[in-house]
């Protein structure tokens, strides 16, 4: 679509991004003659409704917000068919790219941008909005250092949509909080969740959750904690460790609240202030006269009384202790005994069944005593019928009856209509298919008089059949239609001129029929396939020409290879002067040790000037000429 004139006023002049729903282009605004960003849902959802609702809540989304760290919604229409938003241009890099040039950001950076971030999403917040897609991917940094959110296509507005759509969790794996890995709705406390695994990353230069697919890494968001930040970046102060490990907390609960809340430790963790106690006053020594020294005897002698005394009240008071300590230990042994015998016969140990089948998984839990909770999903990983994840994980203790096991079961992948590619060219219908993970596709090539060259005349499986990632398509293309020429005794330039204009070519060998007859020599003696063939267009020809012996035109030349430790490929081929036609006339190895000079005796196929090529493995290496023979 570059140099289309959207709404006779956006010029789109680049692709600069393009996602699953959208491709996103630099446009100019002809009425302004400022950059702008546009967003132009991809043309195969406009039928969509999921995808078209999702698009429509974004500009809802964005047309809610005006704030200085929000990529700013300038316009939103259709033209035709094609729905887009326009958004402010922001001249940059995304923060992932920042993070992959320079690895670990300092903690004043990292906390700079994050609190950038919060103050985007405070403000997204308060209009009812949760971004739910947090992740450097969608924070743009303006040349200037100026930090932007963007990207609010999966955006909810408060209690108006879903996290998922057929089945498949939306959202960036690596960053989003474990309520959206469990499959539940996200809220503000989500973002923050997010918002520290950003920060994490910043610090740190890596994420904090990895693993070999989605799941994996899902899971880890669940159960595991990441490493500590800083045992991989040791010079981050602990007060914006503890910041950053408390907006991950895995309970939402135990998370900061608000973005503005989060932001202000930060701030307070950069000034290095934090909450202390108030250093305490020494106590003044208070002076007192000496007393007479009778009244000190007397006071000595009420002293030995008194502690005559408080001895007898311990002694009474340990003995009635080691009566109640006694009674308590029976009582303990008696409730810890019971306890252990309920602990036992109330809890299970979740057994490990992801992998498994749903029948034989269901059957391991249901022999543990747990309840088990079904629920398909469609899986690009797993085959159908097969536990893609298990919560609780395998190897935790649980209640029996009161704690729930959920598997989620692979329905196979995902299943789509397959598209009508008929009349399509194969470059669309190849790259259509592509973009819904179908990899498996095969190209037959027919004749016809009806299409044009490759442009797809059917298709396997047809149009509107389920296809998923694993289907394999096979898509019939035509080929055009030829008419093959009669050769017969023409000469070769005759030949060629022939094939040329039936947009034919030749088979890069030539081959040769002996005769005695002088006026066959050079002459097309066979061919293949036979004239009047209907075939595709560009279907090679082979040729056999006559060869007397006594007419055969040589040309000795003289073959140069380069020192070598290993072997060479050699191939020589011949094109006439003014001929597309290039022949291919020997090959062979070059060995380590043969010499790096060959001489080569060439068989010329008629009388024109040719030109000889060498090709050193696969790279032209030398060229010579012979001239026309008089």
């Amino acid at each position: 679509m570059s140099d289309k004139i959207l709404a006779e006023r956006y010029r789109l002049t680049e692709k600069i991004g393009m996602g699953g729903m959208a491709i996103v282009y630099k446009a100019v605004d002809l009425r302004t003659g400022h950059n702008v960003a546009v967003k132009v849902l991809r043309p195969e959802f406009n039928e969509d409704a999921e995808f078209v609702s999702r698009f429509q809540r974004e500009a809802e989304a964005a047309s809610k917000m005006t704030h200085h760290n929000i990529v700013n919604l300038l316009d939103v229409g259709m033209d035709g068919e094609n729905r887009y938003l326009v958004m402010e241009y922001v001249q940059g890099k995304t923060l992932k790219e920042v993070i992959q040039e320079r690895g670990k950001l300092s903690a004043p950076l990292a906390s700079q941008i994050a609190i950038r971030i919060l103050s985007a999403l405070e403000h997204a917040h308060r209009n009812g909005i949760v971004h739910r897609d947090i992740k450097p991917q969608n924070i743009l940094v303006h040349a200037d250092g100026h930090i932007k959110v963007a990207d609010f296509g999966i955006a909810r507005i408060a209690d108006s949509a879903t996290l998922t759509r057929g089945d498949m969790v939306m959202g960036s794996v690596h960053y989003f909080s474990p309520e959206q890995a469990r499959g539940e709705g996200a809220s503000a406390t989500s973002d923050i969740y997010s918002t520290g695994v950003v920060l994490y990353e910043m610090l740190t230069g890596r994420v904090p959750f990895d693993g070999e697919s989605p799941v994996a890494v899902a899971m880890q968001h669940l159960h595991a904690q990441p490493a500590p930040i800083q045992s991989l970046a040791p010079d981050v102060p602990p007060a914006i460790v503890a910041v950053c490990m408390k907006a991950m907390e895995k309970n939402p609960a135990y998370r900061y609240q608000s973005a503005r809340e989060m932001a202000s430790d930060l701030r307070l963790a950069l000034e290095e202030r934090g909450e202390r106690p108030a250093p305490v006053e020494p106590e003044q020594e208070i002076r007192q006269p000496k007393p007479h020294l009778r009244e000190e005897r007397l006071a000595q002698e009420s002293g030995r009384v008194q502690r005559a005394q408080r001895a007898r009240k311990w002694k009474i008071m340990w003995a009635v202790a080691s009566v109640v300590a006694a009674i308590a230990v029976g009582f303990g042994l008696f409730y810890g005994i019971r306890a252990l015998v309920a602990h036992y016969t109330t809890t299970a140990v979740v057994p490990p069944v992801v992998g498994s089948d749903q029948a034989s998984a269901v059957e391991r839990m249901e022999n543990a005593g747990l309840e088990v909770q079904v629920k398909e999903v469609s899986s690009d990983d797993y085959a159908a019928g097969l536990v893609i994840m298990q919560v609780p994980e395998a190897g935790e203790t649980v209640q029996k009856g009161r704690d729930v096991v959920q598997l989620l079961v692979s329905t196979g992948a995902r299943k789509q209509e397959m598209p009508a590619v008929i009349g399509s060219s194969y470059t669309d219908a190849n790259t259509l298919l592509k973009s819904m993970g179908v990899s498996a596709i095969l190209v037959e090539r027919a004749i016809s008089s009806e299409y044009g060259a490759d442009i797809v005349m059917a298709s396997s499986p047809a149009a509107g059949e389920m296809v998923d990632k694993d289907t394999e398509v096979t898509l019939t293309v035509s080929g055009g239609e030829a008419i093959v020429p009669d050769l017969y005794q023409m000469t070769l330039a005759e030949a060629e001129n022939y094939v040329t204009d039936s947009q034919l070519t030749f088979a890069s060998q030539l081959n040769y029929v002996d005769t005695e007859s002088e006026s066959l020599h050079g002459l097309v003696a066979a061919q293949s396939p036979e004239s009047d063939a209907h075939v595709v267009l560009q279907t090679p020809i082979s040729l056999s020409l006559y060869r007397n012996a006594g007419l055969v035109r040589k040309q000795e030349i003289e073959v140069n290879v380069p020192e070598s430790e290993s072997d060479v490929n050699v191939r020589v081929t011949m094109q006439a002067v003014g001929s597309s036609m290039e022949w291919n006339y020997v090959s062979y190895v070059c060995a380590s040790d043969m010499g790096r000079t060959q001489l080569v005796t060439l068989e010329v196929p008629d009388d024109r000037s040719y030109v000889c090529i060498a090709y050193l493995d696969g790279v032209m290496s030398q060229r010579v000429e012979i001239g026309a023979r008089e």
